[in-house]
């Protein structure tokens, strides 16, 4: 019996310890890849935060660039950032808990919760469809662009997702801003704010390369600070960390909640101008090619460029947060960086499968 012991205690050492050396040999890989794109020589460098993490422990983290260029102020890892439409997962969470909480049903026309509004889609358009961006809702003011529900309009960062907004407000008797407040010092989240909370201090200045592929700073990063709900919540990337090992891995959510939140949308398909044809659920894209399930956001506002990704399987995160826009190449040019980090994740988590 102690030597059967003995060899099972030696079986679990070995496995441990070859766990651990593969971690650490993917740490290092990872890191290496990353360090050598961003170390690259180009007239274009990297001007951001990224993250990469698992199981909320940070396998890499740099701060690259300079958070003010005039000044030359070095980035930080807390600095802040637009988070872009990364604020969808906010919102979608905070009315998918209201459904929980069964002050909300998902299928029912928006007009039991905003019987003010007097367009006619009040009596069709239901939250999930605000939700899986098929609304086909332009402007509040002007009909359906489609049948509500049969294709896909993406809400950049107005209307649909402000409605969600509207709902919540009705449903809590509190401002949108006191409501994410709550949610974002739940989660922990100290450096992450609605932008009519004036409190975040480290906000980053925006960039964007003008047609003499020079940058200029941007001035319009708060365009759509009239409707946050899908774009303009004030984050860091240490913040979406928290966020990813809370939100993805089911804390903040219901178990069969989360399968309704990960189920790809009927007729929820876009193409994207960064990664092509994409399937959304609810308030997220879901990516399951190469049999490697994706889940997450990429954001865009004017100077700043983001995406917050996550591999829920693999318990791995990538979040990067970029105050330059270099957009004289278009939009794919603008994620350049991105993608590419988060294609060296992709790689790895693909070859360890």
């Amino acid at each position: 019996m102690k030597y059967l012991n003995r060899k099972v205690l030696i079986t679990l050492l070995s496995i441990f310890s070859y766990s651990y050396i593969n971690a650490q040999q993917g740490q290092n890989i990872i890191k290496s890849k990353i360090d050598s794109l961003l170390g690259a020589e180009t007239d274009k460098p990297f001007n951001g935060v990224v993250l990469v993490s698992q199981n909320g422990k940070n396998l890499y983290l740099k701060a690259k660039g300079y958070s003010n260029l005039e000044h030359k102020t070095p980035l930080k890892a807390d600095d802040q950032f637009i988070s872009g439409s990364i604020a969808k997962q906010f919102t979608s969470t905070l009315v998918l808990q209201a459904y929980e909480n069964n002050l909300l049903a998902l299928d029912v026309p928006i007009r039991k919760y905003l019987p003010e509004l007097s367009q006619s889609w009040k009596d069709t358009i239901t939250i999930r469809l605000l939700l899986n961006h098929t609304s086909g809702i332009e402007a509040l003011d002007k009909p359906t662009l489609f049948v509500s529900g049969t294709q896909f309009d993406y809400s950049h960062s107005t209307t649909t997702y402000d409605l969600l907004a509207k709902i919540l407000e009705k449903l809590y008797h509190k401002s949108f801003a006191e409501i994410t407040a709550a949610l974002f010092q739940k989660c922990g989240m100290k450096d992450t704010y609605h932008p009519d909370v004036k409190k975040y201090t480290k906000l980053t200045t925006p960039y964007t390369e003008n047609k003499n592929g020079q940058l200029a700073i941007e001035t319009n990063s708060f365009m759509y600070s009239h409707a946050p709900a899908g774009g303009s919540f004030i984050t860091t990337a240490l913040d979406l960390g928290k966020w990813n090992q809370l939100y993805f891995e089911g804390k903040l959510l219901k178990k069969n909640t989360m399968e309704q939140l990960l189920t790809k949308q009927k007729n929820s398909v876009r193409n994207h101008p960064v990664f092509g044809l994409t399937e959304y659920g609810l308030g997220i894209t879901i990516d399951t090619s190469d049999n490697l399930l994706m889940v997450g956001q990429t954001g865009f506002v004017p100077g700043y460029v983001t995406e917050n990704y996550y591999f829920p399987k693999n318990h791995v995160g990538v979040t990067v947060l970029s105050n330059v826009d270099y957009n004289s190449g278009g939009f794919k040019e603008s994620f350049r960086y991105h993608t590419a980090i988060l294609n060296i994740v992709r790689k790895y988590l693909e070859k360890e499968k």
